[in-house]
């Protein structure tokens, strides 16, 4: 793995482009896919009615949000959403069984435990068959390594999404036509009095448990070019330049060398 770059640069850039989707969003809202938009308190996030998943789901983790009680899991179809543009939790029977899956949140339940709104997280909107390995293993050491910097006092926003670029599975007992994402990406930010640093991630769906999340890195710029998205439109063009065309020192502080 290349030996990750400095990616800071402190930018006098005044917050007044922001859209409604400001407090979930760092740099406005990704762009680039259609789908239909849903704000809520803890995240943004963007469906896609064909494949049944969202296209992108974005967050903004603080001290305030995480370390609450152990939450539960109780599914249920998004109510913003109509039937024919997302999954019920009767498609998911079977998944683990049929094609070794788990139920795997979007935007992390435990980033947000602390939150009077965490229910609104067990929508399957959120949710992706995601590989058990992969759920289990880089992917949530990915997530508990934000949860870890936010405890040092750091605000961190997340965007986060799929990838389609091979046939994965299907859910066995899903009576709607979805389409399970190979991989997903991740990108993590935080913005500091205009310094930015920004580091971004691609995992498989075939992904060992074992797997260091650190050898998954990649620059924004590939993530843009493998979904379609660009991911913080309103980025001032010259700092868009470095920040999403090398590997980012953010990565140092998750925990990677």
């Amino acid at each position: 793995m290349k030996r990750s770059v400095v990616v800071s640069l402190a930018i006098s850039f005044v917050f007044t482009a922001f859209d409604t989707f400001a407090e979930n969003c760092v740099f406005s809202c990704p762009i680039g896919l259609n789908g239909q938009t849903i704000t809520r308190s803890i995240y943004t996030l963007h469906n896609n009615p064909q494949t049944k998943f969202a296209n992108w789901v974005a967050y903004h983790v603080t001290p305030e949000t995480i370390d609450g009680p152990t939450r539960s899991r109780n599914w249920k179809a998004d109510p913003e959403l109509d039937d024919d543009s997302t999954l019920e939790p009767n498609d998911y029977k079977g998944a683990w069984r049929g094609i070794g899956t788990d139920r795997g949140h979007q935007v992390p339940l435990a980033s947000f435990s602390n939150s009077p709104d965490w229910r609104e997280l067990n929508y399957l909107s959120n949710i992706t068959p995601q590989d058990s390995d992969l759920n289990q293993g880089p992917w949530v050491k990915l997530e508990n390594a934000v949860r870890s910097l936010v405890r040092t006092g750091q605000d961190v926003y997340v965007v986060s999404g799929p990838l389609y670029e091979w046939f994965f599975a299907a859910l066995p007992d899903a009576d709607e036509v979805h389409n399970i994402p190979s991989g997903y990406f991740k990108v993590i930010v935080t913005e500091i009095n205009g310094l930015v640093e920004a580091s971004a991630f691609i995992m498989q769906q075939n992904a060992s448990r074992k797997d260091d999340y650190c050898t998954t890195q990649v620059t924004i710029d590939e993530v843009e070019a493998r979904t379609g998205l660009d991911i913080m439109p309103i980025l001032p063009e010259d700092t868009e330049a470095f920040v999403e065309s090398t590997l980012g020192n953010l990565a140092f502080k998750l925990g990677c060398s």
